[in-house]
């Protein structure tokens, strides 16, 4: 796997929110689930995991493709950071266990997301599932409108 900066707040957050957009972009087009991207970035900046709504099944979500590259026994998700372009989900119609709780199912302290999740498909609460559970949850809404590009075919109606 590729490295870049270490993870933490500022321009290395921004560095691997820039990759869970470009990611994002190579989600198969869909009219009822968003284009997300995730990447699982250990404490020294080593790539542990990443990948995309909808990269090897129609009902994948970016954090699950992301986390099932991990090792599950991988000592460095106790450090890692997990970035992603969208809010993890705290609801699903296509697989019992939403993208919040699949987070919380690991040691992985700390999520960074850009975009909060619009009310188009659910009511989302994730970044506040996973802050009541003790996990270090920073939104970047400066980084927001490249996640929202990668939506725009859904966002029709506004997206916020």
């Amino acid at each position: 796997m590729s490295a870049g900066p270490p993870p933490a707040d500022g321009a290395a957050d921004a560095h691997w929110l820039r990759r869970t957009i470009d990611l994002s972009r190579n989600c198969p087009p869909s009219t009822t689930a968003f284009s997300v991207g995730a990447v699982v970035v250990a404490a020294d900046g080593t790539v542990l995991g990443e990948g995309y709504s909808r990269r090897d099944s129609p009902h994948d979500h970016a954090e699950e493709v992301a986390l099932r590259e991990v090792d599950a026994a991988d000592p460095r998700l106790g450090g890692a950071t997990l970035y992603t372009s969208l809010e993890p989900c705290s609801a699903r119609a296509s697989r019992p266990v939403p993208c919040a709780e699949l987070v919380l199912g690991t040691p992985v302290p700390r999520v960074v997301f850009a975009w909060r999740e619009p009310e188009l498909f659910v009511d989302c609460d994730g970044a506040e599932r996973l802050r009541r559970a003790g996990r270090q949850v920073v939104e970047r809404p400066d980084l927001a409108e490249g996640a929202r590009e990668a939506n725009a075919h859904l966002l029709a109606g506004g997206g916020r």
